[in-house]
């Protein structure tokens, strides 16, 4: 994201080409992510089980008993007063119906089929009751052929009237899980709609006729001797007769039959809870699809829309995963463990939010999108990348070798000539100190020495090619380029001044002779690259340029100063203070080069320097008179007493002919 926004222009290239492939490996990832789930079984499966699990696991929502729904339940304590439990008693059914009218509910739904003759006498009684009774009553009804014959569709129409007749049809999805509200269907040339449906109806809400999920309502306790999850006020139908009215005055009173193996159905409770705890009776089915319809509850189920904005961040996680530069196994282990944490955020957004979402795709998005990144990514590229940061990382600050890996096409390791500033440092007489103590110490000083020149370097944005001993050999403008090389180097020089100044006293004091670092820095044209056998080889430059970096470090030792800079690199660093220090023609060349010192803030007085200054252009002009006023004033600044010495031995100028390397 920084390359795009910061980085060069190959870097911008590079990173909005990689994050096009993101993007455009996340976005495919999630659709077909999505296209699977929902259209292979065994994906949808899984999925659905997800879903059921939050709907009847540990952390699914509670909610309290529907206050507008009562089941009256036909169950074992009441069938054991008949001689016979199929079909249930009809005069029993007909007297538990007149005794709940009398309490004035808003309606009453019988989820039991009256579709063949049982006693005539209590058959009477129980279409006489249907047909006198006040209150909104609705009783079930099948018109599927394969369900009933012709003679108890016969019986069947002619004990319920047509106004009271309700489908009760409960749909079941591939798997034989009830879960959508059916909505009724054409007997003839008459709608009869479902149970659920045709009760809400009775109770003044208006409701679509089209198939829509069953809305569960939250499991409000389980029961402490049966262990079954409750939703409804239950009762009894043994008992629902002599139960006080207002009990059930103005609610919708639901009987059917609660009794094990009988209209029995498998619901999402049925992942979590066994047996009879999670195939709930048909009644109870009919009370969750009537809840929903008349609270015009919303499905918590997400829509395509939001289901896909998440599968798709998880694709893009996913593949985000692939470019944060730690291992491969540790990249995928963290894949692994954003499944729990992902199905857990899920999980409590259902519980808590009651939005719940598909938890299947966006798991498949995320592990598909990470491997084919993975793939993509390719072995070649991780080895380049391995490549770049095992050979430059020690020596390259981390903000260049990030650069080197986002854009390996800006560095060319094959050799190029090209302009670049290089900075040689040595410290005096280090062979002779290294004489005089024992070889824990000299390396305790040489690595602390090296750390910090090494740490200096790569502040400044600098290559440290290779360690000589004490000796340092850094390049600036190299494997990448770098617009101030020239400025970067002489800063970097003079930080290393100061460090190893502080260095060198704090070793005085522990008794340890260690003599000064003496730096040179020199800009110029060289030829940079790999260099070295097939076996061996390293990064490094080699040029005239550089044995002239080489020789203006070890030219200090002549002039008395601890730094040294050609003229080529001072006319590149407007902004940092130098005085000459004189033109030399080192060996093996014909033409001068100037030589200046670069300066300390503050460590010389300006009128000194401006006293300097007007002497040295004046020995350029032949007169060396002002360095004679300057010694014989008592300066002891090394620059004058070199000048004075050359006075001396008769010589004029500035202009210097170095015998020695």
């Amino acid at each position: 994201m920084r390359a795009i926004f910061w980085g060069s222009g190959a870097e911008q290239r590079n990173a909005l080409r990689s994050a096009g492939i993101l993007l455009a490996v996340s976005l495919a990832t999630a659709i077909v992510s999505l296209f699977l789930v929902y259209n292979f079984s065994v994906l949808s499966r899984v999925n659905q089980f997800v879903q059921d699990w939050e709907i009847a696991g540990t952390f699914s929502r509670t909610e309290p008993k529907d206050p507008n729904i009562v089941i009256v339940a036909v169950d074992e304590a009441t069938l054991t007063q008949f001689p016979y439990r199929s079909p249930l008693d009809r005069g029993f059914l007909s007297k538990l119906i007149q005794n709940i009218a009398a309490k004035q509910p808003a309606a009453i739904g019988v989820d039991y089929l009256l579709d063949q003759p049982t006693e005539q006498e209590k058959d009477v009684a129980m279409a006489k009751t249907l047909r006198e009774t006040k209150v909104p009553l609705l009783v079930s009804y099948v018109a599927d052929k394969n369900a009933v014959t012709s003679q108890q569709r016969s019986f069947e129409d002619a004990m319920v009237p047509l106004n009271l007749r309700a489908m009760a049809d409960l749909p079941t999805d591939q798997f034989g899980t009830a879960r959508d509200v059916y909505p009724g269907q054409m007997v003839g040339k008459h709608y009869i709609a479902a149970l659920a449906r045709a009760m809400a109806a009775k109770m003044g809400v208006k409701t679509p006729a089209e198939h829509v999920p069953i809305i569960w309502h939250g499991i409000a306790r389980l029961n402490p001797d049966t262990q079954k999850p409750e939703f409804f006020t239950q009762f009894s139908a043994a008992t629902a007769g002599i139960l006080p009215a207002e009990w059930f005055r103005g609610k919708a009173v639901l009987i059917g039959s609660d009794v094990t193996l009988v209209d029995r159905h498998r619901t999402p409770f049925s992942v979590f809870f066994s047996g009879d705890a999670g195939e709930l009776p048909g009644i109870v089915i009919q009370a969750h699809a009537l809840s929903q319809l008349i609270h015009h509850k919303k499905s918590p189920i997400a829509g395509w829309p939001l289901n896909f904005a998440v599968t798709l961040a998880l694709a893009l996680l996913g593949a985000s995963l692939t470019v944060v530069d730690i291992s491969l196994w540790i990249r995928a282990i963290a894949v692994v463990l954003l499944i729990p944490v992902f199905a857990a955020g899920g999980v409590a957004l259902y519980h808590y939010l009651n939005v719940m979402l598909g938890l299947m795709a966006p798991t498949l998005a995320m592990v598909v999108s990470f491997f084919i990144m993975e793939t993509l990514s390719g072995r070649e590229a991780r080895q380049q990348k391995a490549f770049i940061q095992g050979a430059f990382s020690r020596y390259v600050s981390p903000a260049i070798v990030n650069r080197m890996v986002a854009d390996p096409d800006s560095m060319n390791l094959e050799g190029e000539r090209r302009e670049m500033t290089f900075l040689f440092s040595d410290i005096a007489d280090f062979t002779t100190m290294s004489e005089q103590i024992d070889a824990s110490q000299l390396a305790r000083v040489l690595n602390n020495y090296l750390d910090g020149m090494t740490n200096l370097v790569m502040k400044h944005g600098g290559m440290v090619d290779k360690f000589i001993g004490d000796a340092v050999f850094a390049i600036f403008n190299a494997p990448l380029d770098l617009a101030d090389h020239q400025s970067r180097a002489v800063r970097c020089m003079l930080d290393m001044d100061t460090f190893s100044e502080e260095y060198r006293k704090k070793l005085h004091a522990e008794g340890l002779p260690l003599g000064v670092t003496r730096v040179g820095v020199h800009t110029g044209v060289a030829v940079v690259g790999n260099f070295g056998s097939h076996a061996r080889f390293t990064y490094t430059a080699s040029g005239d340029a550089v044995n002239t970096a080489a020789r203006l470090e070890g030219i200090n030792k002549y002039f008395g100063t601890r730094l040294c800079v050609s003229g080529v690199t001072r006319e590149a660093c407007p902004d940092i203070p130098f005085r000459p220090i004189i033109s030399a023609i080192v060996k093996g060349k014909t033409t001068a080069l100037d030589l200046w010192e670069p300066l300390h803030g503050g460590l010389l007085e300006q009128a000194f320097l401006q006293r300097y200054q007007q002497a040295y252009e004046r020995m350029t002009a032949g007169d060396g008179s002002l360095f004679d006023a300057m010694g014989e004033s008592g300066s002891d600044d090394y620059l004058v007493k070199l000048h004075v010495g050359r006075l001396k031995n008769g010589e004029t100028g500035t202009e210097l002919k170095m015998i020695e390397k």
